[in-house]
């Protein structure tokens, strides 16, 4: 009697794997289909990118395939990159995220980018003392005080978990002394007024409410609502901010804010209406849009 030839499973290499998994994704419309399976793919076996294609023929063990394969449903199900593998990168620096804070989005480095400019201008032999409300990852102040450590650093959330991976963050990249974190809605927790900061800036959420359940699949379902919901016209934690921030500026102190990509318009209107600020210019994105709005305080 002849032996009975055993089957065997394929043997699945990184690139056997890699050319699988981009058709997958792409015959279920996930996006950058082989980026996502090199990241992915990455994340699964501990190392960088360009590592799998150094190591391009080598097999996975049964542990290994069956994680990759836990994550390559997690994206077909439409949860972002960011939140399968607990970070992103913003501004060079990699950022510890999770479903706690929104993803750091690329426009949101104009927002940085217009803070330094704004400080490069300011008066060097005074310390300068920047708040960002509405921190979440603390991709912003991080940014802002990788360039500027010089300067005096404070940073608001109104979400406990997201203040935690603010500040797990600033702890990672060697600035947990530098930044003082406080956790609570907006002005609320800053029970002095007066000249404190130089500059107050955000990125608040301005997302009609309405339109929150038209945004993709990766942000409506997964990305904290709270994060997005700017009320019926997108604009009520902006107008709160531009109505209070003046109170807490110093003189000629200067207010910088995201905004959606619609709301130039209204948000100038808003800043006119309370006649505290002069000197109002927006400024477009990489995409041009109007992005991001500074305000100098009369």
């Amino acid at each position: 009697m002849r032996n009975q030839q055993k089957q065997t499973e394929p043997e699945w290499t990184i690139i056997k794997l890699l050319q699988w998994t981009t058709s997958y994704f792409k015959s279920n419309g996930i996006d950058s289909p082989r980026a996502t399976a090199e990241i992915l793919l990455a994340h699964t076996l501990g190392l960088k990118r360009i590592d799998l294609y150094l190591r391009h023929d080598q097999p996975l063990n049964r542990s290994e395939l069956d994680l990759f394969k836990s994550l390559i449903k997690r994206r077909t199900k439409r949860e972002p990159v960011a939140y399968i593998t607990g970070g992103k990168e913003f501004w060079s620096m990699e950022l510890a995220v999770s479903k706690a804070v929104l993803i750091p989005r690329p426009e949101t480095e104009c927002l940085v980018e217009e803070a330094l400019s704004v400080l490069a201008k300011e008066n060097l032999y005074n310390p300068k003392r920047i708040l960002e409300m509405g921190t979440g990852s603390g991709a912003v102040i991080l940014a802002i005080a990788s360039q500027k450590p010089e300067y005096l650093y404070f940073a608001s959330d109104i979400s406990i978990n997201a203040s935690v991976i603010a500040i797990k963050n600033a702890r990672k990249l060697g600035f947990g002394n530098k930044i003082s974190f406080f956790c609570g809605n907006w002005f609320l927790p800053l029970r002095e007024k007066g000249n404190l900061f130089d500059i107050i800036i955000s990125n608040p959420p301005y997302i009609r409410k309405n339109d929150i359940g038209n945004l993709q699949p990766e942000i409506n379902r997964f990305e904290p609502f709270e994060a997005l919901d700017g009320g019926e016209d997108g604009l009520d934690h902006i107008r709160h901010i531009i109505e209070h921030a003046h109170q807490f500026l110093n003189h000629e102190g200067n207010l910088l804010l995201e905004i959606g990509h619609d709301q130039k318009d209204a948000v100038d209107r808003i800043i006119k209406e309370t006649g505290n600020y002069k000197q109002v210019y927006f400024r477009k994105d990489y995409s041009g849009f109007d992005r991001v709005v500074c305000a100098e305080k009369s």
